[in-house]
């Protein structure tokens, strides 16, 4: 098969939404983790979508991860949110160029591991994000997840909140501290990908509002990982990757609930159409500025993606990222509520798309960084300051 001959993620996307749609009520009532959905995701060739194809994947760019996270969001928000987390880890190792990780001093075990682990996605590996911790958030110089160096490797000691696919991913990308800090007593934290296995446990926590079927249970962990477990090879880059790749870190969220407020408009649509209601100007009204709204922040997103691909550590490329973080999750909210409003009780009811919808839109403004925080970082940067120093609090 030829390059031309291949169907591009966006269209293999499409054509799963629908089936995700069709299981997604039932996986919201359960919350349970949407196995089918992933079955079919790893069927399709998706897990590789940002792995080079040199390792077998697809050679996805930000945009096109972008597109893709948001076709699959109109059919379920909770697996593009899943999916998010795993794009986020392939994406970031397949996006970080050979001759920038050696700057920071990766060693040449970096790379064979690096690729080790985007083989294995392409093959149908299943990567999560450990990064959040209660009490702490995702403020990476605030997690009292540890590690040591051990003979060989490190040993990880802590717990972590909101892991989504907890249980059912092969391995998972964790943020710990050093149990000692560097130079100027600054907090010195790494990530890790540890395999799932017998020191990685998981407590059943995941109860929510909305997004039920991401699975986001605890995390605890008391395990030994080998050394090449440590992602870039050097101790001490999270936060440094946290401001020069926030596409990962905040705007790879925006596209996943863009296509929810999508899914919501369309929902709305249906159900009046479905009532005979269609006619009503007020309705009408509601349908008109969603559609404007979700145009907007869709527009926002890939602004934001476009920028990532052509310069992703320019300063304006970070503001686009936060941009594009704050209006989804703004205006998910927003255009689920009203669309809600539209169709009236009887969509209120459990069970009723709409219903489910509005609760998976109302946890976008929510997700780290929340809409108040990003809004907070972009006054700070409109105003001549430096948004991840000129703060009370540390964003990262």
């Amino acid at each position: 098969m030829t390059s031309a001959d291949r169907v591009s993620p966006v269209v293999t996307a499409r054509d799963l939404a629908p089936a995700l749609a069709h299981r997604a009520a039932e996986y919201d009532e359960t919350g349970a983790f949407p196995r089918e959905d992933f079955d079919a995701l790893r069927a399709a060739g998706l897990l590789g979508l940002m792995v080079p194809p040199r390792l077998g994947g697809c050679g996805a760019r930000f945009t096109d991860y972008a597109d893709v996270a948001s076709v699959l969001a109109t059919g379920s928000g909770a697996t593009a949110l899943i999916f998010n987390m795993h794009a986020s880890v392939t994406g970031s190792l397949a996006h970080t160029p050979d001759d920038v990780a050696r700057s920071m001093g990766a060693p040449p075990s970096y790379f064979a591991a690096r690729d080790r682990i985007l083989a294995d996605a392409a093959a149908g590996a299943l990567y999560a994000v450990a990064m959040s911790e209660r009490g702490a958030g995702s403020r990476l110089s605030r997690l009292t997840t540890r590690y040591e160096r051990t003979d060989g490797g490190f040993h990880l000691t802590g717990s972590k909140a909101f892991v989504s696919a907890a249980g059912h991913a092969d391995a998972y990308l964790v943020a710990a501290r050093a149990a000692e800090n560097g130079v100027d007593s600054e907090p010195v934290v790494s990530y890790f990908l540890v395999p799932a296995c017998a020191g990685v446990t998981v407590e059943p926590t995941w109860n929510s509002l909305g997004m039920r079927a991401t699975g986001s249970h605890d995390l605890h962990l008391d395990v030994t990982v080998p050394a090449d477990a440590l992602l870039g090879g050097v101790e001490g880059l999270t936060l440094l990757l946290a401001q020069v790749m926030p596409h990962w870190l905040v705007a790879s969220y925006a596209a996943v609930y863009v296509g929810v407020a999508q899914s919501a408009i369309d929902a709305a649509s249906a159900h009046l159409a479905e009532r005979g209601l269609q006619h009503l100007p007020a309705a009408r009204a509601r349908i008109g500025r969603a559609d404007a709204a979700v145009a907007a922040a869709r527009l926002t997103v890939t602004e934001a993606a476009r920028r990532v691909d052509a310069d992703p550590g320019a300063e304006e490329t970070r503001r686009w990222a936060w941009r594009a973080k704050l209006l989804a999750g703004d205006t998910a909210a927003q255009v689920a509520t009203s669309m809600l409003e539209a169709a009236g009780t009887s969509a209120t009811r459990r069970g009723h798309a709409l219903e489910r919808l509005f609760r998976d839109a109302r946890c976008g403004a929510l997700q780290p960084p929340t809409s108040d925080v990003c809004a907070d970082w972009l006054g700070v940067a409109a105003l001549g300051g430096d948004p991840d120093r000129d703060t009370a609090v540390p964003r990262w």
